[in-house]
């Protein structure tokens, strides 16, 4: 068990590093990852049936009796970083179909799981981290392809339903399962929800590669676009973290929540958005998500230890 916690503790805390070097085995070594390609909708499920597994009920419920945060939070994802996406997309690649749509879609799914470990690891209040991402995986199977096909139809055609059997069956479902698990086997599932970070943390390795290993083609046939690619995605990350977290507090909110909703609000689930270009749109519009990826967790990792070691709440701030 202590073993297990080392582990743990070593992939939470380099996790940008382990993403940028598996990101980088991925391009140079595509055919090493022949055998995993086909698991990246597999590995985002287990993600989602394990995010189920350690959802706590009393916390949830604590939140849930007061939902102006969590509902506050969820809002300012699906405007700010939808908004701040659709204009990115239209600025920047207005002629470039698939890399728009990609932008777009990247800024339309739900949460990254690893918003949560940045809200525990800058002291920001996890429960409400947690409820805001449940939030948004039972409403994004409409939200998300609505948004597509309104805002990247104009670049791509946009099919509805695919893309919404989808996100259930990615998504949605394994939730479900997860917290359908928890209820049936309460006593069983405790002794397993200590592991449920790293496991999840080891099912977005296997996510990445994946993804890469699929993209590298791609990748390699525009390597002259992703300097601004990643720039504009940088641009996608930076800016609703920062007006997410500065609405809160001018709004009132207390410091651990207002740093929940800058992660929420910041960081969404690109490998989920690789995954959903690769099958619907093309490689090439998996290349933004890839870029996206790395970003978020680096930067979402910058800021977390910002705020761990250099701007501690204060006992004063931690009501609401």
């Amino acid at each position: 068990m202590k073993t297990i916690q080392i582990i743990s503790k070593i992939i939470s805390k380099y996790l940008p590093i382990w993403i940028v070097l598996l990101s980088i085995i991925a391009y140079a070594t595509p055919d090493a990852f022949v055998s995993i390609r086909q698991l990246t909708g597999f590995g985002l499920g287990t993600i989602f049936f394990l995010m189920g597994l350690s959802l706590s009920s009393e916390k949830l419920l604590e939140v849930i009796k007061n939902p102006k945060y969590a509902l506050l939070g969820v809002f300012l994802k699906w405007t700010i970083m939808v908004g701040v996406s659709i204009g990115i997309a239209y600025l920047f690649f207005s002629n470039q179909a698939e890399i728009a749509t990609g932008i777009i879609l990247s800024g339309t799914v739900p949460s990254g799981t690893s918003a949560n470990i940045y809200t525990f690891i800058a002291g920001g209040e996890v429960a409400l981290s947690i409820t805001m991402a449940t939030l948004d995986t039972f409403i994004s199977p409409v939200l998300t392809p609505v948004l597509l096909q309104v805002f990247a139809g104009r670049f791509i055609p946009i099919e509805f339903w695919p893309l919404f059997l989808n996100i259930i069956y990615i998504v949605f479902l394994p939730l479900l399962a997860g917290l359908f698990v928890q209820w049936l086997w309460q006593r069983q599932v405790e002794t397993v929800k200590p592991y449920t970070p790293v496991l999840s943390q080891l099912a977005l390795f296997i996510v990445i590669l994946s993804v890469i290993s699929n993209a590298q083609q791609a990748l390699s046939e525009n390597l002259s676009v992703l300097p601004l690619v990643f720039v504009a995605v940088t641009l996608q990350v930076c800016i609703p973290m920062m007006s997410g977290y500065f609405i809160a507090r001018w709004m009132g909110v207390a410091e651990r929540n207002a740093r929940a909703i800058l992660f929420h609000t910041g960081i969404c689930n690109s490998a989920l958005a690789a995954t959903l270009a690769m099958e619907h749109f093309g490689s090439l519009a998996a290349v933004p998500a890839v870029a996206n990826m790395v970003m978020n967790l680096t930067i979402g990792a910058l800021m977390a230890s910002l705020f761990e070691n250099k701007l501690r709440i204060e006992e004063e701030d931690v009501q609401p």
